[in-house]
């Protein structure tokens, strides 16, 4: 049993490590910046596309959305928002901005993938060269998304744009410290694959589709982490998505304690049960296929969210302990258990110095211990009772 035991925890100590070595190099490219052109000429026009907007009850929000999307997109595209299961205005407002809508009524079956396969279904009538995905909360920086539409074209695979997600002035640290989790998952992160010659996974929103992609994969999804499914799924096809950090789209955190909750239940949760449920599948698939792409990918969502892992790095430690404590680890053997702490703490402060000074101080991000003991319930809950229904999150107002 002993010898079992013994087995177990160098697993498990050798797991850890390995998480925090990919973290590392991640992020480690990703601080420098990369300046290679996405291979789609500035001179270019913009191809048909269409702006994708699905949207569940965002009345008094969407209109300025649409307003938004319309001013700087190209003549060529148009606007389609979905009004998903909509009990408010949604569908009036928008249409009064200047998109076209399309109404889907399914109780039972209700979440973005679903919202986003109607929207899909209805363009096959006449097909544009590339779909872009926004979020009904979100703003996309000048130019971003002709820019997606163009490389995505030019590419022939998805294009995910930098998706940040902000902290409002005034926010509580726990908002400012989701933020900074954020630009490191979702810009230091993606920048450090581009930067290897990596795919990046789909955020979401300021995504860049061809056309190609709606036949190769199905954009249909229950999950509540369907960006990811959608991005592994690419993958798999051959259809990887790139990073293009020139492109921009912005939205805010709940000012709320519940909406923020509610928010950072479904994204972790929804991590979680991909790396159990779809990580291996995919690493297999890659592997047999010869996909390098998808191997990639499947590896950097091996990576749980910063606060796991050092819970993970806590416990691998103390499995360390208890090992030298039985003169099980000796001499070299228990390097790992001193280097990985080091070398997670060291990446933690470059990516804090890079992407987290504007977002929380040093003496603040002292403070991560009592941060990462808060978000024990919610590891917890994926154990007993995890998230699996979509849930809209209450939204804040843009400054």
């Amino acid at each position: 049993m002993t010898q079992v035991l013994v087995l177990v925890a160098v697993a498990f100590t050798a797991w850890t490590s390995l998480l925090v070595a990919l973290l590392a190099a991640e992020v480690l490219a990703g601080l420098t910046r990369d300046k290679r052109s996405d291979g789609a000429s500035s001179n270019r026009h913009a191809p048909a596309y269409v702006i994708l907007i699905p949207a569940h009850d965002e009345g008094g929000l969407i209109g300025r959305t649409v307003a938004e999307a319309r001013k700087q997109a190209s003549p060529a595209a148009r606007v389609l928002v979905v009004a998903d299961n909509c009990s408010d205005t949604t569908a009036a407002e928008a249409r009064t901005a200047g998109a076209e809508v399309v109404e889907r009524t399914d109780a039972g079956r209700r979440g973005k993938g679903f919202a986003l396969a109607f929207g899909v279904e209805h363009l096959r009538s006449a097909p544009p060269a590339v779909v872009v995905i926004l979020d009904a909360d979100c703003t996309a920086a000048p130019g971003s998304l002709d820019m997606l539409a163009m490389r995505a074209e030019a590419a022939g695979r998805p294009m995910q744009a930098l998706n940040l997600m902000l902290a409002a002035p005034g926010a509580s640290l726990r908002t400012r410290m989701a933020a900074f989790a954020w630009a490191v998952h979702n810009d230091l992160r993606p920048r450090g694959l581009r930067r290897l010659g990596l795919p990046c996974h789909l955020m979401g929103t300021g995504m860049a589709l061809p056309w190609e992609c709606m036949d190769a994969v199905s954009i249909e999804s229950d999950h509540v982490a369907e960006d990811l499914q959608l991005g592994l799924r690419l993958a798999r096809a051959g259809l990887a998505a790139q990073f293009c950090p020139d492109a921009r789209v912005e939205s805010w955190f709940p000012a709320d304690a519940g909406g923020l909750d509610t928010q950072r239940r479904r994204w972790e949760h929804g991590h979680l049960s991909m790396i159990v449920s779809t990580v291996p599948r995919t690493l297999w698939s890659g592997i047999v296929s010869r996909r390098g792409e998808a191997v990639a990918l499947a590896l950097d969502l091996l990576v749980p969210p910063l606060a796991l892992l050092a819970m993970l790095i806590a416990a691998s430690a103390a499995v360390g302990a208890w090992m030298s404590s039985r003169d099980i680890l000796v001499g070299w053997s228990a390097i790992p258990l001193v280097v990985t702490p080091c070398v997670f703490a060291a990446t933690i402060l470059l990516a804090w110095w890079r992407a987290g000074r504007q977002w929380v101080s040093l003496a603040e991000l002292l403070t991560v211990p009592w941060y990462m003991l808060r978000k024990l319930p919610l590891y917890a809950l994926f154990l007993v009772r995890r998230q699996k229904a979509w849930v809209r999150t209450s939204r804040q107002a843009r400054p």
